[in-house]
């Protein structure tokens, strides 16, 4: 067995140099190792520190991401998807019998400025308006007519809130005097569906995306209608008004429901994570 060369950098004068003690080289990694660990706890709380003023969790994370992309969706999805040319409403008739209905035009995508009575733009005025898309639908026995529409908003989740706790409280979704209005498509069974054909309405200020869903329905001969009813009370039991008797609450609210529910469909579609 043979010892290592001794350490001969620190000899001066001819004597040897003293090795250090034992307790001094441990207190010195001990050192090392508390600096150490002080500086990761500093950059493991600095982690946390931005994760909070970055938004915090990953549940927050990806609501803001499925909001955003939402949002996104007037100009990446193909109008099919969100405007089937055929949509079915199994239950949505009145006592849960079946409807199918049949788009019949799709307006061009706009702004908002025709497409609400002066109360109801002014009551939305608040979240803005990026983008209105709409289509028009009649039931099978094309004797009613219904335009649905999706109103892309400007506003951020916590605008979205504030307006619908708005509507809610106000009840705005239920006042005859704000009404969507319809898309009369010209050479179309809808072409006479004016605001004087309005029957039956819903509009739902969502806030998980910036989106107000509406439809409005109403005859498909033209008729005027004296007593418009929101979908709610259209749809009540017992309601005998001749909204409710022609069962156009139910045509409004059905289509609005599958409508939202393919907007629903479609951001979930647009957040998956690759497997």
């Amino acid at each position: 067995m043979t010892l290592g060369r001794p350490e001969t950098s620190g000899i001066s004068e001819g004597r040897p140099r003293r090795p250090h003690p034992l307790g001094e080289r441990i207190r010195t990694r001990a050192a090392a190792a508390a600096a150490c660990l002080v500086l990761g706890a500093g950059l493991l709380g600095g982690a946390v520190t931005g994760s909070w003023l970055t938004g915090g969790s990953a549940d927050e994370d990806g609501a803001r991401t499925a909001y955003s992309a939402a949002g996104d969706l007037w100009h990446s999805l193909p109008v099919d998807r969100l405007f089937p040319p055929t949509v079915d409403g199994e239950g949505a008739g009145p006592g849960g019998s079946d409807r199918t209905w049949t788009r019949i035009a799709v307006a061009p995508d706009t702004g908002c400025r025709d497409a609400f009575d002066p109360l109801l733009r002014k009551a939305l005025a608040p979240v803005g308006c990026l983008r209105l898309l709409r289509a028009t639908y009649t039931d099978a026995t094309r004797s009613h007519v219904t335009t649905v529409g999706l109103l892309f908003t400007r506003a951020d989740a916590t605008a979205m809130a504030a307006l619908r706790t708005r509507v809610e409280a106000q009840g705005l979704d239920r006042r005859p005097d704000l009404m969507p209005r319809p898309y009369a498509a010209k050479d179309t069974v809808a072409a006479d569906f004016g605001d004087a054909q309005r029957a039956s309405w819903t509009l739902s200020v969502l806030t998980d995306a910036p989106v107000v869903v509406y439809a409005v329905s109403g005859f498909a001969d033209g008729r005027t209608v004296t007593d418009p009813q929101p979908a709610a009370k259209a749809t009540a039991s017992g309601a005998t008004s001749a909204p409710a008797q022609a069962g156009l609450g139910h045509e409004a609210k059905g289509l609005a429901d599958r409508v939202e529910r393919r907007l629903r469909t479609a951001v979930a579609s647009a957040t998956e994570k690759p497997s």
